[in-house]
């Protein structure tokens, strides 16, 4: 039963968590607001699986947030200039997935401990989001077929969750059916172990960091979709939720690691207690005290995880 607990816990706590939202919240259990939680929900669920991916090949990706919101602000910025929006989403992602590569090399060829260096990426890719937009907000204009990625429903289900579900899939493939995977996981628990195994462990972190950052850009442009605005701020709030959110998940299913189906959990509870406190009618700001006592509750059992993956070297 101690074991159970210890494992289970938190998933029990969340069961518990949400119901207390539907006895006492109004209009929580409405299917609208249901529906509403999980689509915004399924926004901080694409960043968090990135943030979980870079942390599993042991290394810190705190610029997600900022790499998601320059993703949404060159999509935006392209559509408005009157390029064809798969063209504008496609030039996102390279942004995106360029800002991964910054971060990968600046860890594993620089040696930059990967707490300053996406930082700092994060820094410049705020800074050209500024650059982009010129502070101001891109609203309206976009093309149908762009909005429904974000809007539309297929049999009744939004798209966003589709877009999830297929995430989610391919993440869960690829940690527990590759053998990528399993190089990916090794180099982030036992890197000296994995090298002497064979595995190149900086290609293995570089890859990580190349994930967290492809799953900031889907983030971005989910964001600009379902919003159908754009600024260069839009998803810079959401990056302390994705870590709250994996923290969390790291007090469950697999105690003390970053796992997929935890950061899930984690971020649902997030979203669900969000909803609650808003339809209570409680000040915004006890969402942001609310996560960190969140993180503070959680950091205990992944304390040395997070330690290693901020200041470790790749070795």
């Amino acid at each position: 039963m101690r074991g159970l607990l210890q494992r289970f816990g938190t998933v029990l706590a969340a069961v518990v968590l949400i119901a207390l939202l539907a006895a006492t919240a109004p209009n929580f259990t409405a299917p609208a607001n249901l529906i509403a939680v999980l689509k915004q929900a399924s926004h901080l669920a694409i960043l968090a699986t990135g943030f979980t991916l870079a942390l599993v090949a042991g290394e810190l990706d705190l610029s997600v947030g900022q790499v998601a919101t320059l993703a949404s602000v060159v999509c935006a910025a392209l559509v408005f200039a009157g390029q064809p929006w798969p063209l504008a989403a496609l030039a996102g992602m390279a942004a995106a997935v360029g800002c991964g590569l910054v971060n990968g090399l600046c860890v594993t060829r620089f040696r930059i401990p990967s707490l300053i260096a996406t930082l700092a990426v994060g820094a410049i890719a705020t800074g050209i989001a500024f650059l982009v937009t010129g502070g101001v907000a891109y609203v309206g204009r976009f093309p149908p077929g762009f909005v429904a990625l974000g809007r539309g429903v297929v049999l009744g289900v939004p798209v966003l969750l589709l877009w999830l579900a297929l995430l989610v899939a391919v993440t869960a493939f690829l940690l527990k059916r590759t053998r990528t995977g399993a190089a990916l996981l090794a180099a982030g628990e036992a890197p000296e172990a994995a090298r002497l195994a064979g595995i190149d462990v900086a290609a293995m972190k570089l890859l990580g960091l190349l994930l967290a950052a492809t799953c900031a850009g889907l983030c971005g442009l989910s964001l600009t979709a379902a919003l159908a605005s754009s600024s260069p701020t839009i998803a810079n709030e959401l990056l302390m939720r994705a870590i709250a959110a994996v923290l969390l998940g790291m007090t469950t299913i697999e105690p003390g690691r970053p796992n997929l189906a935890g950061t899930l959990l984690g971020v649902l509870v997030i979203q669900s207690l969000a909803n609650g406190l808003t339809l209570l009618g409680f000040p915004y700001y006890l969402q942001d005290i609310a996560l960190g006592l969140i993180m503070l509750a959680s950091v205990g059992l992944s304390a040395s995880v997070l330690k290693e993956a901020a200041f470790g070297g790749v070795r």
